[in-house]
């Protein structure tokens, strides 16, 4: 393999982040916990973009800010293993795309 093979290897690899990057960047991913009781939306580079508490969920942990606390962790951890699961996929895609032996 010569010089001139790495730079084309290098500039398809530049090409596949920004291209796995865009999709991730529109990709969107909304879980709930609880019911329905606390919503988010996460896009695919795991970053939250909308938190939703039901009024209802407000009221009732009034006495048991641990149930709420606990049913916002379990909403963002659910967003953030399907936004891998994305990841995964869309990296699979634009890599296999690439026709490098072995993928």
């Amino acid at each position: 393999m010569d010089i001139s093979q790495f730079g084309k290897m290098f500039e398809q690899a530049q090409q596949v982040k920004e291209q796995m990057d865009e999709r991730l960047s529109a990709a969107i991913i909304e879980t709930s916990s609880g019911g329905g009781a606390v919503t988010v939306r996460m896009n695919g580079k795991k970053e939250l973009l909308a938190l939703t508490i039901a009024p209802a969920a407000a009221s009732a942990a009034a006495g048991d800010i641990t149930m709420l606390e606990d049913l916002i962790l379990a909403a963002i951890n659910e967003a953030t293993r399907k936004a891998n699961e994305a990841e995964t996929a869309q990296a699979g895609n634009l890599l296999g795309n690439l026709g490098l032996p072995g993928l």
